[in-house]
């Protein structure tokens, strides 16, 4: 007899997990079910429609790095799908994917349309039935292990499926998961991931659209800081050091209502000792150029004229004319430029949410709940969330997959 399997989430996790149960056990029905009538919304927006798909490492233990939560429990999972079995999946199917510098991986063709093409066929071709808007009002576990879904929308109707996966994404807010909750799962409170900082008064106001491509972003106060690109803009500060400083700071970041002091070291390779001592001797070798005029460091001339008329260099003062005062704030702001955060900014259009169903109640070998037998969960709806970089969709691919062939019943093996 054969058996059917329902997805619920049009989105990366979903449709590989709809793709690699279809796959893998031709003679099961797989329903892929879509509330709205966009599919793979997320995938064409990533990487500023470009579609970060995943990103170069080598081992697991070098994936499992980039996880503000989930980390531990994914160590396992990487092993049987990890980043180079997803380069292999896509270009099996026709997506050859390139390396950029910081290691992200995109399709060579620079364009999310390419894999969404490629889930898309790879799932019709596979067989699996694609519903859109339509989702279960209920769903009920039945005493056989099987689920009853009552469908809204355009597919209307009962549905019984003897497995179930949950590939919906993060939710911004709690009572968004109730229906987890009274399927018999535990929810750990959702709060955003990957934000920008808003500075409303902030002394850059002025520079929207500097880019500086090595500085530390700490918060004060905090053991919370990150190396990386900052770009300033009109609302405050953003760049893959602030969105990965958030996404490791989620949680206090929420907790003190956003609403901290940013420090940041435009020159990380310097402290204060060293930093004096490469000003002592530049200015005995260079003593009769202009202060504003003249950026050190490589930073950006704009960056440089405001961090210095914020430290009281007038404008025709000279390397051998600058007071003991001005300099010691000059070195203050190179080292320490304090930025009152107050609240934050979604980035782009890429949320991500940390929260939602806790790890320990899931096999994380097959993603199969150890509360409900039958029902699997892929994907941002768990309790995962990685930085940006391709970590967020490789953790969906890996979670996908593993959920996919365990409702096949096929025996989960490493991929090679």
């Amino acid at each position: 007899m054969n058996s059917s399997v329902a997805v619920l989430g049009g989105g990366a996790a979903g449709f590989f997990g709809a793709i690699t149960c279809a796959e893998a056990n031709p003679h099961q029905t797989v329903y892929l079910i879509e509330k709205t009538n966009k599919l793979l919304s997320k995938v064409r927006i990533s990487g500023g429609g470009r579609c970060n798909v995943t990103h170069a490492a080598d081992t697991p233990a070098q994936l499992v790095l980039h996880y503000p939560r989930g980390a531990k429990q994914l160590k396992e999972p990487f092993r049987q799908f990890d980043a180079q079995a997803t380069v292999r999946w896509f270009e099996s199917r026709g997506v050859r994917l390139k390396t950029e510098p910081d290691g992200r991986m995109f399709p060579v063709t620079d364009s999310s349309e390419t894999v969404a093409q490629c889930l898309l066929d790879a799932a019709r071709k596979a067989g699996v039935r694609i519903l859109t808007q339509t989702s279960p009002s209920t769903i009920e576990p039945l005493p056989e292990g099987r689920f009853r879904l009552h469908l809204t929308g355009a597919h209307a109707g009962k549905m019984i499926v003897d497995k179930l996966l949950i590939a919906t994404g993060g939710a911004p807010k709690s009572e968004q998961y109730a229906w987890l909750r009274a399927l018999g799962h535990s929810i750990q409170e959702p709060v955003p991931s990957l934000f920008t900082f808003n500075v409303p008064e902030s002394p850059l106001r002025e520079l929207p659209g500097v880019s500086v491509p090595h500085v530390r972003v700490r918060v004060a106060g905090e053991k919370l800081e990150y190396e990386g690109p900052v770009l300033v803009t009109h609302w405050g500060v953003s760049g893959p050091a602030v969105l990965k400083l958030s996404a490791w700071g989620a949680r206090r970041l929420h907790e003190l209502g956003y609403q901290s002091t940013a420090l940041i070291n435009w020159i990380p390779e310097h402290n204060e000792d060293s930093l004096r001592h490469y000003l002592r001797e530049f200015r005995e070798q260079h003593g009769k150029k202009v202060v504003a005029s003249n950026p050190l460091f490589g930073l950006p001339q704009r960056l440089w004229r405001t961090l210095t008329e914020q430290a009281g260099v007038t404008d025709e003062v000279r390397w051998n004319e600058l007071p003991a005062k001005p300099q010691n704030r000059l070195i203050e702001a190179l080292l320490n430029t304090a930025l009152p955060v107050r609240g934050k900014t979604t980035y782009k259009d890429e949320f991500v949410t940390c929260g939602g169903v806790i790890l320990g109640e899931i096999n994380m070998k097959t993603m199969e709940s150890r509360r409900v037998p039958g029902l699997y969960f892929a994907g941002e709806v768990l309790d995962i969330d990685g930085i940006t970089g391709g970590f967020n969709f490789q953790a969906a691919w890996t979670t996908g997959f593993l959920a996919g062939r365990a409702m096949a019943e096929v025996k989960s093996e490493a991929v090679s």
